[in-house]
C-alpha cells in the first residue's frame, strides 16, 4: 500500500488524537480523586468495595463501600465521560460508614473507592468491572 503525503499526515493526526482520548479520561479521573483528596496522599488500607467482576448489563452495575471511621466516600468509574459517580457523606450519628448504589458503566473499566477518615487520612480501593453489554457509552 502507498500513502500520499496527505494520507499519511492525516493518519499521524488520527492516530495522536487517539492516542490522546484515554489520557484525557484518566486526567479527569485523577482530577476527581485530588480534588476529593485535596492532593493528600492515599492509602490503600481501610475500603472494602464490592463490585461484580463481570456486569452482565452496563446499565445497572451493583456496587457497595464500607470504610470503618470515615466521615466521606468516593466513588468514581474511571471510563465514563463523567467519572464522578457519587459521594456518600457520614455524620456524627451514622451507624456505620458503608452505602450501596447501581452506576451505568461505559464500558470495562476500574470502579475507584476514596474514603476520608475521621483523621483526615485517605484510603483507596478500586476493582474492575467488565461490562458485557453497553452503558452509557452503547
Amino acid at each position: 500500500m502507498k500513502l500520499s503525503r496527505r494520507e499519511a499526515l492525516v493518519l499521524a493526526i488520527g492516530s495522536v488524537a487517539a492516542a490522546a482520548i484515554p489520557m484525557t479520561a484518566y486526567a479527569a479521573v485523577e482530577e476527581a480523586i485530588a480534588t476529593f483528596t485535596g492532593g493528600a496522599a492515599v492509602g490503600d488500607a481501610g475500603v472494602t468495595l464490592t463490585a461484580p467482576e463481570i456486569a452482565e448489563n452496563g446499565n445497572t452495575v451493583p456496587v457497595s463501600v464500607s470504610a470503618p471511621g470515615a466521615t466521606s466516600i468516593l466513588i468514581v468509574a474511571a471510563g465514563n465521560p463523567t467519572p464522578g459517580v457519587c459521594q456518600f457523606n457520614f455524620g456524627e450519628a451514622a451507624g456505620a460508614q458503608a452505602a450501596s448504589t447501581r452506576m451505568r458503566l461505559a464500558t470495562t473499566q476500574d470502579v475507584i473507592a476514596i474514603a476520608k477518615m475521621a483523621d483526615g487520612s485517605f484510603a483507596r480501593a478500586s476493582s474492575e468491572v467488565k461490562v458485557t453489554i453497553g452503558g452509557c457509552g452503547g
